[in-house]
């Protein structure tokens, strides 16, 4: 696994609050190499987009196997880190999972905090116990895994509105020190309290983007280090192979700016 370790370093080092890693989600070797030809120094999955491209749901409905799989097929791909969103690890324990992640070439990874079948956020002390477990099971396997902890206080609507964001820093917080290397609070959109979560975690912050989200010039100078897209690419593309379809199925051109199938 040593071969690894340069490119977890890469990675980390691309985490650079100001200057942030723009992470626009793959789902598939194809989207994984046109993420890097266009630019991007890596690549993150989506489980949603995984899940649905392999005919599952999201939620950890997708069994195990195939979801390494096609992270696997991913890393393969592409000659940059890949790191994987893994929902809350699939019931696999630490050791386990981080086996699997490395054997398929990743060294990144997503973990959520709340249950993906039942929406609940987990205890926070269990959580930590969680993350702890994967950074320990990564060092005994020589690789320094770059670990994103996902926040979920604002998408599950957890509690009253006026304390989300003070508990989503609690648990930010408690999951940098358990060992996460980065902490993602997903569906934060405010500017101001995005600001907040930079200032008062000492880690770097992850945002998703998407429409009511500061841009990303505006969540640099927020001093954002990770930004993704989750799986609103797949969606998009998607939207558009549906549009496609009804052209045809209408009789019109398939592809009426002028475009060419290959």
């Amino acid at each position: 696994m040593t071969e690894l370790s340069p490119r977890a370093a890469a990675l980390r080092a691309l985490h650079r609050p100001g200057d942030p890693l723009i992470l626009p989600n793959a789902w598939d070797p194809g989207s994984a190499r046109a993420v890097v030809a266009a630019g991007f120094p890596a690549v993150a999955t989506s489980s949603a987009a995984v899940a649905e491209a392999l005919g599952h749901a999201d939620g950890e409905a997708t069994p195990v196997a195939e979801m390494f799989a096609a992270v696997g097929r991913i890393a393969a791909a592409v000659p940059v880190p890949v790191t994987a969103d893994l929902e809350r690890g699939y019931g696999l324990r630490p050791a386990e999972l981080v086996e699997r992640l490395l054997a398929a070439g990743a060294v990144g990874c997503n973990i959520e905090d709340s249950d993906p079948r039942t929406r609940e956020l987990y205890d926070v002390e269990e959580q930590a116990d969680l993350l702890a477990g994967i950074r320990a099971a990564a060092g005994a396997a020589g690789v320094d895994l770059v670990l994103n902890a996902r926040v979920d206080v604002h998408l599950r609507a957890y509690g009253p509105a006026e304390g989300r964001l003070a508990e989503a820093v609690r648990r930010a917080r408690r999951y940098r020190a358990a060992g996460a290397d980065s902490v993602y609070p997903i569906l934060l959109a405010d500017p101001e309290q995005i600001r907040q979560v930079v200032t008062e975690v000492d880690a770097p912050v992850n945002v998703m983007a998407r429409p009511g989200t500061p841009t990303p010039g505006e969540l640099t100078a927020l001093g954002v280090a990770r930004i993704s897209y989750g799986s609103g690419l797949y969606a998009a593309a998607r939207a558009r192979i549906v549009g496609m379809l009804a052209a045809i199925a209408a009789g019109h051109e398939a592809f009426p700016t002028g475009e060419e199938a290959r």
